[in-house]
């Protein structure tokens, strides 16, 4: 979070954006060691964990900007996202919310960027594997829109509430998030009423992020059984006869299938404060950034630093004035899939690398700097 509030200040300038932290009720001490350090945001700390719709509903009713943007807190954005995606915005007139290019940490493209409205056969074609078998499918692949390029503009149907900007004048006009999704389907339900104003979802490729995906939620049957849980409030919400019910009967059948399988095939680690094993570190990035993780990472037993970038297998992307986060991201997409990367944040007292979409990632956390 401490890195998204920083990177909004720097990529848009403190006083043309309204920043809006919601926290729904963290244990962390994370609203108290913010609020010190970025004075032009707006905190808002409930009591209890109100649920992702509800949270977001406070913000959007605080907000006073033409545009909304619901940004995760496990991103990581360039410094022109908000220009660039506030640029398409102003020229396309049908356009009432945009979606982006996500990656996750190993700079693989996530498929959720861009997602077809789940009706029954897509569903199907998702659950029964199909849209695995045949990815580029018009007719197989339409829950991630398989036969739409990634790399092109493209008016789809979902967009991910990792990032989805709209216009307020259109949220004003939907009543905002649904607050019977707690959590998971709500940007699905959202999409699609967006859709029935006459306004258009868009897909835009023209700017990426880093979505740690797995970061803000742990995979594990509970997760499961709150994904579905919401599928089936979705169908029950707009889909009636007797197909309804099927659809409803079947998702059902997955919900327990599908944390049975979870509860057995997977095992996830809780997030780690260090990096385990005996890693051997290059540095890549500004140089200034970089001599500032060499004083802390050479202090620490068991951690090494080598300048042949040959040699490691664990690389740092070290951001500064004189390299980016959007030459980071472009740099991850050219990864080779066993390198394992972690990125530090100017100025941030941590270094954070996520391997797998299906699990925690790490965070060395340098103390001493």
């Amino acid at each position: 979070m401490r890195k998204a509030i920083g990177q909004m200040s720097v990529a848009t300038g403190e006083h043309n954006v309204e920043v809006l932290v919601i926290d729904n009720n963290s244990k962390d001490g994370s609203m108290e060691y913010l609020q010190p350090r970025f004075p032009f945001v707006q905190f808002i700390k409930n009591s209890v964990n109100q649920g992702f719709s509800k949270a977001n509903n406070v913000g959007i009713q605080k907000a006073q900007g033409k545009y909304i943007l619901f940004l995760n807190p496990d991103t990581i954005l360039p410094e022109d996202a908000f220009t660039s995606c506030v640029a398409f915005m102003e020229t396309t007139a049908d356009a009432g919310s945009l979606g982006v290019k996500m990656i996750d940490g190993t700079g693989q493209y996530l498929k959720e960027s861009k997602r077809g409205f789940p009706s029954m056969w897509v569903s199907f074609c998702k659950m029964s594997g199909l849209t695995r078998w045949f990815p580029s499918s018009k007719i197989f692949a339409r829950y991630y829109m398989g036969h739409l390029s990634s790399e092109d503009v493209n008016k789809v149907d979902i967009l991910s509430g990792a990032f989805m900007m709209v216009r307020k004048s259109l949220l004003d006009k939907t009543g905002g998030f649904d607050e019977q999704f707690f959590m998971y389907g709500e940007d699905i339900d959202l999409s699609y009423r967006l859709q029935q104003t006459g306004q258009h979802n868009y897909y835009f490729p023209n700017c990426t992020i880093i979505h740690f995906k797995g970061e803000s939620t742990r995979k594990d049957s509970k997760y499961v059984r709150l994904f579905y849980k919401a599928m089936v409030q979705f169908v029950q919400k707009h889909f009636h006869g007797e197909l309804a019910w099927l659809y409803t009967g079947l998702l059902e059948a997955v919900i327990w299938l599908r944390a049975a399988v979870t509860f057995v095939s997977r095992e996830h680690g809780e997030r780690s404060v260090r990096y385990e094993g005996t890693p051997t570190f290059y540095l890549a990035g500004d140089e200034k950034s970089g001599n500032e993780v060499r004083s802390v990472l050479a202090s620490i037993p068991g951690y090494s630093i080598t300048d042949d970038r040959e040699e490691a297998k664990e690389w740092i992307f070290c951001e500064g004035p004189t390299f980016l986060f959007r030459q980071i991201i472009e740099q991850l997409k050219t990864c080779p899939p066993w390198l394992k990367t972690f990125i530090h944040a100017n100025g941030t007292y941590t270094i954070v690398g996520s391997h797998s979409k299906d699990q925690r990632g790490y965070a060395i956390v340098m103390e001493s700097l």
